[in-house]
């Protein structure tokens, strides 16, 4: 292998040694590993960077919407009558106030409202009525999957 390799030349004998030449290919096994590891590292962590606000959401039958490129801009009502923007606590009177400021900085209109089931439906009205107020028109009301199905049979 590391022997030198004899030619003949036309002018007489003579050895030369063949120089290596470079390899001018990618070597683009480190690059997949790595993107492996870290499309791996996203699909455990995604799941975990929904906002944590703990409620019990009424189940529905309806679908889930679409995605939009923006990370949603979430208002949560507790059970025992908190209001919160994404997990920072908000007064009602406030509320307005911070949406206006929030919707002056953001490109989509749309608010997902998670309301806790206990909450009073005059409540939720309430703070939809604020939501719009504060320049999100666009309201989608979070609920969790496998609730009654109404199918106009009379059950």
């Amino acid at each position: 292998m590391g022997a030198g390799v004899i030619k003949k030349a036309s002018g007489g004998s003579r050895r030369r040694r063949s120089r290596a030449q470079p390899v001018a290919e990618i070597n683009v096994t480190p690059f997949v590993d790595v993107m492996l590891v870290l499309l791996i590292i996203f699909m455990v962590s995604a799941p975990l960077m929904t906002v944590g606000v703990p409620v019990e959401l009424p189940k529905s039958a309806a679908g889930a919407l679409s995605a939009d490129k923006e990370e949603p801009l979430t208002v949560t009502m507790t059970g025992d009558g908190r209001v919160m923007i994404m997990k920072t606590d908000v007064t009602r009177e406030e509320l307005v106030t911070r949406l206006t400021a929030i919707a002056a900085e953001r490109e989509s209109r749309k608010v997902f409202l998670r309301a806790d089931g206990a909450v009073p439906y005059s409540d939720v009205m309430t703070v939809m009525g604020a939501l719009s107020a504060g320049g999100f028109p666009d309201i989608g009301l979070v609920t969790d999957t496998g609730g009654s199905r109404l199918t106009g049979s009379g059950n």
